[in-house]
């Protein structure tokens, strides 16, 4: 248990910080249960290290109704990703894993894909309020691998994977998934796909459809995403769009 309200402490971890930038070659920081001390505190340790990169852990629960299934408006738990980031600094490096994203997507992809449009017509996470500063991802070392709170479906993993890799924000993709779930040739088609099209995180995303058995959106004008099992979308295609990439309920134009 660190204070990291004294002096002290807040010194030698800038000093360390430091080192770690400029010794051993690390150029941003992960704030672990960055809950555990305020924004303010890791603004001092940001304005003070200059990492090019920095993003936050603040995993608290979405709000349930009395189905046991998120409510759809889930502001209130975005807001607080939001506020972290403003207090930390809006226009340096900081940023926070959306986890607003993550839960509403566990859920979206088991038959209800409506989820993914929110009630302003946006993507319902982070990442339709202030994309640049979201870090969406699939499954943590928390949420998958041995602990399993909260995993991600796992025969719908790469339906996350569609998700993620074609929208606003910055993902970031699971080791296990990577390395040791064989995923790694569908997971790298979509990423050459990101490259390519040059989609970023504050790319402009428009959702076409958002159904309980279809999730359809087109990001930049020049990609189109397809959850979902039904097959039957050819006519909400726009025309020149060639299918470039596909799997279990996914696909990408």
């Amino acid at each position: 248990d660190i204070d990291h309200l004294n002096p002290r402490v807040q010194k030698e971890l800038v000093e360390w910080l430091n080192w770690l930038r400029t010794d051993v070659g690390f150029d941003g920081w992960r704030f672990d249960f960055a809950k555990g001390y305020s924004a303010d505190v890791a603004k001092i340790y940001v304005d003070r290290s200059e990492p090019s990169f920095a993003v936050a852990e603040i995993w608290t629960s979405l709000a349930y109704g009395g189905d046991g299934k998120p409510n759809l408006n889930q502001d209130p738990h975005r807001q607080e990703l939001v506020n972290w980031v403003n207090k930390v600094g809006g226009s340096g490096p900081a940023t926070t894993f959306d986890f607003t994203t993550k839960g509403i997507l566990n859920v979206a992809v088991e038959g209800e894909l409506w989820r993914l449009r929110g009630t302003d017509g946006k993507a319902p996470g982070m990442i339709g309020w202030w994309p640049a500063k979201a870090v969406t991802f699939v499954d943590n070392h928390d949420t998958g691998s041995t602990q399993h709170m909260r995993p991600f479906p796992s025969d719908r993993v790469m339906q996350g994977y569609a998700y993620i890799l074609t929208h606003p924000g910055t993902p970031c993709i699971f080791y296990d998934h990577f390395f040791d779930w064989g995923l790694k040739e569908e997971i790298d088609r979509l990423v050459s796909i990101r490259t390519r099209q040059g989609i970023h995180s504050e790319s402009k995303l428009q959702i076409m459809e958002a159904d309980a058995d279809l999730y359809l959106a087109e990001i930049d004008g020049k990609v189109i995403v397809k959850l979902g099992p039904r097959y039957d979308v050819g006519h909400l295609i726009p025309e020149g769009f060639k299918v470039v990439a596909h799997g279990n309920d996914y696909a990408v134009w």
